[in-house]
């Protein structure tokens, strides 16, 4: 009633009324380069710009933000009408360094959700330096390769030339301690030699080191987003190379090197194509057991057609539009009214729930799939797409197990997509709430 949504309206208003005087946020000036910003903001047209308070009493504004964001739309209407003078702006990290194309702004993971700027100035800080290690890491593998080592002696006392230190990992082993001494010695100097307190220019990357600067702020922040997009590319290619270092004994990783690899066994297996060839970065074929890969075959096809036909139902639908007629007549649900994706679930009735689960069972006992069985390795009988021809039969077979792991990857992004912006296409506009963006009230 209009009674309680005036009630409720009052207490939003109060709520934010007692966050403004216990806590105050921060206000970003314009600017021509991007600035982080704060996840909430309230400027009025009869005041001046608030400054930051203490950290300590930002949460009464937190709290107020919550029960606020959490009032029906009536409320919000009343909320609107009560505080009207003020603008409550939610900004968001998408014009920061780093938001690059085509991805753009991609947190995945969410570590952005609660719009901490502290929070994001401290992981952008160990980014940009995790980065930059990366960046020497892997020019230290590869420019050894290209140019060749330092002549003369790393330990004259050692008699321990450079020509002798191996690369990659091994040469952890030859290099000798007065040499560990000196690396850990310069690290330490680049931590101590500048303050990198929050909030310092060492904070945010910038040691004084001008090279590849500009005087140009649009060239500027070009360089610094390239700065930032090749520590990441860096962060993984180091990884990559620790890791095929380790597996082949060779830098550059050369997989003819490791002969002995119980891996072998495996090379001429379905799936095994290019540009990746034989892919098991988790060693789960490491001790080399037919059983236990032939079981993993097993799940990975069965997996990659559930996904398939997941894929294809998150699809279809909104490409041909949907049955005619009635999902469930004693129900008076029309295939014209359950929804796409994951909203689908609570519309089914427990009867198609019936359905879907007596046809998921036939398929697992209809045949026998004990290990050594065709079905087993994925033989149901289905001719549709086979071939007699052995090398047309394996090249879709191949084809299969290619397209169910894309599936996979595909429904996961779809689930994930769709339950955070509440559309089976994941459409960002629809996703107006979120703290990751702004939003104007």
């Amino acid at each position: 009633t209009m009674a309680s949504t005036s009630r409720v309206s009052a207490l939003a208003a109060g709520a934010t009324g007692a966050a403004l005087f216990t806590g105050a946020t921060f206000v970003s000036a314009p600017s021509s380069t991007p600035k982080l910003r704060a996840n909430s903001a309230v400027a009025s047209s009869a005041s001046k710009p608030l400054t930051q308070a203490p950290s300590s009493v930002t949460a009464s504004l937190a709290l107020a933000g919550t029960a606020v964001a959490a009032l029906s739309a009536g409320s919000r209407k009343a909320f609107a009408s009560v505080v009207k003078p003020q603008l409550v702006t939610l900004t968001a990290f998408e014009n920061e360094l780093g938001v690059q194309a085509p991805v753009g702004f991609w947190d995945p993971a969410g570590f952005t959700a609660d719009g901490s700027v502290e929070d994001f100035k401290r992981r952008r800080a160990t980014e940009i330096k995790h980065g930059r290690i990366s960046m020497l890491a892997t020019m230290g593998y590869i420019t050894p390769e290209i140019t060749g080592k330092f002549p003369g002696y790393l330990s004259p006392s050692a008699g321990l030339k450079f020509a002798d230190v191996p690369n990659g990992l091994a040469a952890i082993s030859k290099v000798p301690a007065a040499g560990w001494a000196q690396i850990l010695a310069y690290m330490a100097f680049c931590e101590v030699s500048q303050e990198q307190t929050p909030g310092s220019a060492a904070y945010a990357g910038d040691f004084g080191f001008k090279v590849l600067t500009s005087s140009d702020p649009a060239e500027k922040t070009k360089k610094l987003n390239a700065e930032i997009a090749n520590g990441r590319l860096a962060m993984m290619a180091i990884i990559g190379m620790f890791f095929q270092d380790g597996l082949t004994g060779s830098a550059w990783g050369d997989w003819a090197n490791y002969t002995a690899s119980p891996l072998r066994a495996f090379e001429n297996e379905l799936g095994v194509q290019a540009p990746v060839g034989f892919w098991d970065p988790a060693g789960f074929t490491a001790d080399g057991s037919v059983e236990d890969f032939k079981r993993r075959r097993a799940t990975e096809i069965k997996h990659g057609r559930i996904s398939m036909l997941a894929t294809m139902g998150y699809i279809t639908p909104e490409i041909t539009g949907k049955f005619p007629g009635y999902l469930s007549p004693s129900a008076g649900l029309k295939f014209a009214d359950v929804p796409n994706g994951l909203a689908a679930i609570s519309k089914v009735p427990a009867a198609g729930w019936a359905q879907i689960l007596a046809y998921m069972a036939f398929c697992e006992v209809s045949q026998e799939q004990t290990p050594g069985s065709a079905a087993y390795a994925g033989d149901f009988g289905f001719k549709v797409l086979t071939s007699s021809d052995p090398a047309e039969k394996t090249k879709k077979l191949n084809a299969e197990i290619a397209n169910g792991r894309l599936a996979m990857m595909a429904i996961i992004g779809m689930f994930f997509q769709d339950g955070l912006t509440g559309s089976a296409w994941g459409d960002w506009a629809n996703y107006t709430a979120s703290p990751l963006r702004a939003e104007s009230a």
